[in-house]
């Protein structure tokens, strides 16, 4: 009995303090669903959550720029909006390793975005494989409790790779010299810092929580400089 009532006490006062939300100026609001099954969750594992929700946010908004300022790339696909064609990325990820993004390539499709003839979404097939990669980092699951492990050289592998992709982003050109997707401005134009911003938010994202599980999974982290080359994940 007194067990039981211990606990009912434990889950009252958890729940009080889960309720306590903070008002962002985004209209979103920092309060988490009270459950019981956050009683099986460490603290990395609410830590990796929260990490992957700001991943995805900052995946989406860099996904709705890139297609607002290469339309060309969603009207390939039939889509209406910007919009639209970044919300198609981000489906089905509660299927987790079943998603499409968790069955795709996603050295591949980086190739696919910056090849020559490609007729298709450049931009689908650039941020199709960033999201794949970076969710490989968390094996595809959205979700974390007391038994999962996340691999802290996942982590920071991935962060290097978002630096690569970055990098032929900025750099890579059709052979009539044009840019293969439009990002940060065209010569003469004022630039656009908001995708450093997002990307160098991602780059940060993984890197700590890296960091955090390095720490507590005590496995450290091979961290050999490859060059301009994705790391496996």
């Amino acid at each position: 009995m007194k067990l039981s009532l211990t606990l009912l006490m434990t889950v009252f006062l958890l729940s009080g303090c889960a309720s306590q939300e903070i008002q962002r100026k985004d209209g979103n609001k920092s309060v988490r669903a009270y459950s019981l099954a956050n009683l099986a969750k460490s603290d990395v594992d609410m830590i990796s959550e929260l990490s992957q929700r700001e991943a995805i946010k900052s995946l989406k908004l860099v996904a709705e720029k890139l297609y607002r300022r290469n339309p060309s790339e969603y009207r390939k696909a039939g889509m209406a909006s910007p919009e639209a064609a970044a919300a198609r990325i981000f489906e089905h990820l509660d299927k987790g390793g079943d998603s499409p993004l968790a069955l795709m390539n996603w050295q591949d499709n980086f190739g696919l975005a910056f090849q020559e003839g490609y007729n298709g979404d450049r931009v689908y097939a650039y941020m199709a494989a960033m999201t794949a990669m970076t969710l490989a980092a968390y094996d595809f699951k959205t979700t974390f409790f007391l038994p999962d492990q996340l691999d802290p050289q996942k982590l920071y592998n991935s962060a290097r790779n978002v630096e690569v992709a970055v990098w032929k982003l900025s750099n890579a050109r059709l052979a009539n010299g044009n840019r293969v997707l439009i990002s940060n401005s065209l010569e003469g134009d004022v630039q656009n810092l908001s995708f450093e911003r997002e990307f160098g938010k991602l780059i940060a994202i993984q890197d700590l929580l890296a960091l955090i599980v390095e720490d507590r999974s005590h496995r450290s982290i091979n961290r050999v400089v490859y060059g301009l080359v994705f790391l496996p994940i």
